[in-house]
């Protein structure tokens, strides 16, 4: 046997465990997922037929919809102010903005979670500095609403939307801006037709990464929607852990993978994933 053949064999069977572990502890569970979706509580797609009819399980995929529609929005939109400040503002404030992000990005969810709930409550610290200031006569409802919810997680996502357009801005010759201004280009003309044009990528992979995240949200709009606000992955859980519904818990799984699936396929078509984490 040849040194490189037997190198090749060593080398397969190093990577057999990963494809193995894979099918074990993902596909597997996966497709007993898939069978009690059509198997529970009877046979058929009845769990299916629901989901396309119920209109209170439209509600709630409208609902987790709009809400990810507009934290990935409005993630996007800071996640390019602060990729901006980083890439381009003076050391001082490049060393600012990776405080501002690493240290919450370092906190656990439900950490963040319940800081959030105890400053947006009715007695929280938000609603007393703004009476406390004169700003407000009663306290804002913050919280077990929709408003509570996307603040909670906005501040979990801006992290993944600011590292890919950081990546995608640090790939640009900034040579080019410099030319652009050269040639008689205001900031805002530069801005517009050479800068963000060449982050269009970044733009679109952190949104669609952005999105992807939010569809699974759990913790979050559980304390701060209070019951109020319920997602897709409540949804889930209510059905399977307190209605005993797992077949349409099941189906429902199944559908949010294949939009998941689906989204991770467009990123992978419209930008080169390599790009998006430098």
């Amino acid at each position: 046997m040849s040194t490189t053949h037997s190198a090749n064999l060593e080398r397969s069977l190093l990577l057999i465990p990963l494809p193995l572990l894979l099918v074990v502890f993902y596909l597997l569970p996966f497709l007993g997922v898939v069978g009690w979706s059509f198997t529970l509580p009877e046979p058929g797609i009845e769990q299916y037929q629901r989901i396309a009819t119920d209109p209170a399980i439209h509600d709630m995929l409208w609902r987790t919809l709009r809400l990810c529609l507009t934290v990935s929005t409005l993630a996007l939109v800071i996640g390019y102010l602060l990729a901006y400040c980083w890439v381009f503002s003076p050391p001082f404030w490049q060393r600012m903005v990776e405080i501002c992000i690493f240290i919450p990005f370092w906190i656990s969810v439900l950490v963040r979670a319940f800081g959030w709930l105890i400053a947006l409550r009715s007695n929280g610290v938000l609603n007393g500095s703004l009476m406390g200031l004169g700003l407000i006569d009663s306290p804002l409802q913050l919280t077990r609403n929709e408003t509570g919810v996307v603040i909670g997680m906005l501040h979990f996502m801006v992290p993944y939307a600011l590292f890919p357009l950081l990546s995608s801005m640090r790939q640009l010759d900034q040579r080019v801006l410099l030319a652009s201004r050269g040639l008689g280009a205001g900031a805002l003309r530069t801005f517009w037709q050479v800068l963000l044009p060449q982050t269009v990528p970044g733009l679109l992979g952190a949104f669609i990464m952005v999105f992807v995240f939010c569809l699974g949200f759990f913790i979050t709009p559980v304390l701060l929607g209070g019951g109020q606000t319920v997602m897709i992955a409540e949804y889930v859980f209510l059905q399977m852990f307190q209605t005993s519904n797992w077949g349409l818990g099941a189906a429902l799984s199944v559908v949010l993978l294949a939009l998941v699936s689906a989204l991770i396929w467009l990123l992978l078509r419209i930008t080169r994933v390599n790009r998006l984490v430098g």
